[in-house]
C-alpha cells in the first residue's frame, strides 16, 4: 500500500513547474501567456500544467518512466496484469478492446444493449456481432443482463466466435453473472471483454458486485471519470486473465494492446487528464473502501426516503433474480416515475428547470441520479424534497403503457457492410422494412435504438416518435430532425 501513495505523473509535473522552464515547444499558449482570456477563465495553474510530452514527463505512446510507473500502480490497484492511461474516454478503451480481440469477419458475442462505441468499433474493424437478447424488465422497461443460458446458447451456435462482451454494470446498475460468463467463455477458448464504464468503484468495496478483473475477464474499459473522481474524458483500459487448465482462451499481450491503442489514440495526451487519473487512482487505492461504502450508505438512505414519498420506486437489490439480474450496483439511484404519471424524461426536465438539480439522464419510465465520491447527504435531501414537490404539483394518473427502452433488433447485415453500402435517405414514416445504415439513439445512455445493418420496424419508429415528443436528445442520425433516415439501397 505504500507504493500506492505515489502519483508519479503528478509529481513529475510539480517538479517541471518549479523549474521555470522557458517553453519553445507546444502548446502555443506558452503557459497561458499567449491566451490571457483563456487563462483568466481556466486559471494560471491549469495553463501551466497543460504541457507537451518531454523527457522528464515521459511519452504516452511509448512510456518508459513516470507514465510507465503510473500504469503499473493502476494495474496493481485494480488487480490487473496491465493498465493503460486513456485520454479519449472509455469510448476509446472500448474500441481498443474490440480491435484487440476481433478482425474483419470475426464474431463477438454481445448483448444488444451495448454503448454505441461497440457498434462503431465493429463498423471500423469489420467484426460481426452475435447479439444476445437481454430482454426488458416488464415494469421498469429497462434492458436486463445476459442470462448465462443465453450466452451458452450463443457460444454453442457460434463456436468460431472470438470473444464475449459484457456490460458490468449497465447504466441502471444491472449486472450479469460475470464470473459464470468468464468461466463459460474461457472453457470454449473465447476471451471476455467488459465495458465497466459504470463500474470503476466495483474494485474498491466488498459490498458491491464483482469487478471484471476479479471475475477473471481478459480486458475491461473503466470510466475513471464517472465514479472515480478524475477529469471528464479520462479512463483506464485494463488487461487481466491468467493461465489455467480451465482457461483455453489465449492470453492477451499487453504489448499488442499498446500497438492497438496507438492506432487511434492521440499522440498529444493531455497531462491534465493523465495527472487526474494518477491522483484519482492514488485516492481510491488508499481510501476507496471508505469512500464507496459511504456512497452506498447515501444511496440506500436516498432509496428509503424516495420510496416513502409514495408513487416513485427507487429500485434496489430486491430485483436480483440470479438470472438476468445476477447482481445490482447499490450506488445507482434509479427512480421509476410512471406511478406519479410522469415519464422519466419529464421528471428529469422538471428537476433541472424548476429545482436546479441536474440528473444523469431520464428515459421513458425512469431517471438516474449518479452517485459517487463527490456527493453529499444534504444534496440528496434536496433531491428528495424536489421529487416530493414534483409529485404534489405535477403528478397525474399513473402511466402504464409506454414503449420499452429496449427493442430486440432484426439484424440483416453487419454494421460495417451497412455503413459502407450504397445508401439513400428515405422519409421517416416510409422507412419500415428498410435496412438502417446509421445508428440512432437517445443520449444518454447512448445505446442505439437502431444500428447499421438492422431492419427498421414500426416499433422502432414508434419509440423514436415518443422520444421526440418527450424531448429526449436523439443523436447519431445524419438528419438530426429525423425527417429522413439513411438506409441501404
Amino acid at each position: 500500500m505504500k507504493r500506492q501513495s505515489r502519483a508519479p505523473i503528478a509529481e513529475a509535473l510539480e517538479d517541471y513547474t518549479s523549474e521555470r522552464v522557458v517553453p519553445f515547444d507546444v502548446p502555443g499558449h506558452k503557459h497561458g501567456r499567449g491566451n490571457p482570456e483563456l487563462t483568466d477563465f481556466l486559471g494560471e495553474r491549469t495553463m501551466t500544467l497543460d504541457v507537451n510530452s518531454m523527457k522528464p514527463l515521459d511519452n504516452l505512446c511509448h512510456p518508459v518512466s513516470v507514465i510507465k510507473e503510473a500504469e503499473e500502480l493502476a494495474a496493481e490497484a485494480f488487480g490487473a496484469r496491465a493498465a493503460f492511461f486513456m485520454v479519449g474516454g472509455t469510448t476509446s478503451s472500448v474500441q481498443a478492446m474490440v480491435f484487440t480481440v476481433a478482425a474483419r469477419g470475426e464474431k463477438i458475442i454481445v448483448p444488444r444493449n451495448v454503448h454505441r462505441s461497440v457498434i462503431y468499433a465493429m463498423v471500423l474493424c469489420g467484426a460481426i456481432p452475435v447479439y444476445v437478447d437481454p430482454g426488458a424488465h416488464e415494469q421498469l422497461g429497462i434492458a436486463l443482463g445476459m442470462q448465462l443460458s443465453d450466452v451458452e446458447k450463443a457460444i454453442i451456435e457460434n463456436p468460431d466466435a472470438k470473444a464475449v462482451f459484457v456490460n458490468n454494470p449497465t447504466y441502471y446498475g444491472i449486472c450479469s453473472d460475470v464470473r459464470g460468463i468468464v468461466k463459460l467463455a474461457h472453457s470454449h477458448g473465447m476471451q471476455v471483454i467488459v465495458d465497466e464504464a459504470h463500474g470503476t468503484h466495483l474494485s474498491f468495496s466488498e459490498k458491491l458486485p464483482v469487478s471484471a478483473m476479479e471475475a477473471g475477464a481478459d480486458m475491461a474499459a473503466v470510466s475513471m471519470h464517472k465514479s472515480g473522481g478524475s477529469l471528464t474524458q479520462s479512463a483506464f483500459l485494463l488487461v487481466g486473465g491468467a493461465e489455467s487448465e480451465e482457461n483455453k482462451a489465449p492470453l492477451i499481450s499487453p504489448a499488442y494492446v499498446r500497438q492497438i491503442i496507438n492506432l487511434t489514440q492521440t499522440t498529444s495526451g493531455s497531462y491534465l487528464f493523465l495527472s487526474s487519473l494518477d491522483l484519482s487512482r492514488k485516492r481510491l487505492a488508499l481510501h476507496g473502501k471508505e469512500l464507496f461504502d459511504k456512497v452506498i450508505d447515501m444511496a440506500e438512505y436516498a432509496r428509503e426516503e424516495i420510496n416513502s414519498i409514495g408513487g416513485y420506486y427507487a429500485i434496489g437489490s430486491e430485483l436480483i433474480d440470479g438470472k438476468a439480474i445476477s447482481d445490482f450496483d447499490k450506488t445507482k439511484l434509479v427512480i421509476h416515475t410512471l406511478p406519479v404519471g410522469l415519464a422519466g424524461i419529464e421528471v428529469y426536465d422538471l428537476l433541472r428547470d424548476e429545482y436546479d438539480i441536474q440528473m444523469e439522464f431520464g428515459d421513458f419510465g425512469n431517471c438516474l441520479a449518479y452517485l459517487s465520491v463527490g456527493d453529499r447527504v444534504r444534496d440528496l435531501e434536496r433531491l428528495v424534497g424536489a421529487l416530493s414537490e414534483i409529485r404534489r404539483h405535477f403528478g397525474k394518473a399513473p402511466l402504464v403503457s409506454l414503449p420499452n427502452s429496449y427493442i430486440a433488433p432484426s439484424v440483416v447485415l453487419s454494421p460495417q457492410e451497412a455503413f459502407y453500402a450504397d445508401t439513400e435517405h428515405v422519409e421517416f414514416d416510409s422507412s419500415v422494412g428498410k435496412i438502417s445504415a446509421e445508428s440512432i439513439m437517445c443520449y444518454p445512455p447512448g445505446i442505439p435504438v437502431l444500428a447499421p445493418g438492422e431492419k427498421i420496424t414500426e416499433e422502432v419508429l414508434e419509440y423514436l416518435r415518443f422520444a421526440q415528443e418527450k424531448g429526449c436528445q436523439i443523436t447519431g442520425a445524419e438528419d438530426s430532425s429525423l425527417r429522413t433516415i439513411r438506409v441501404v439501397k
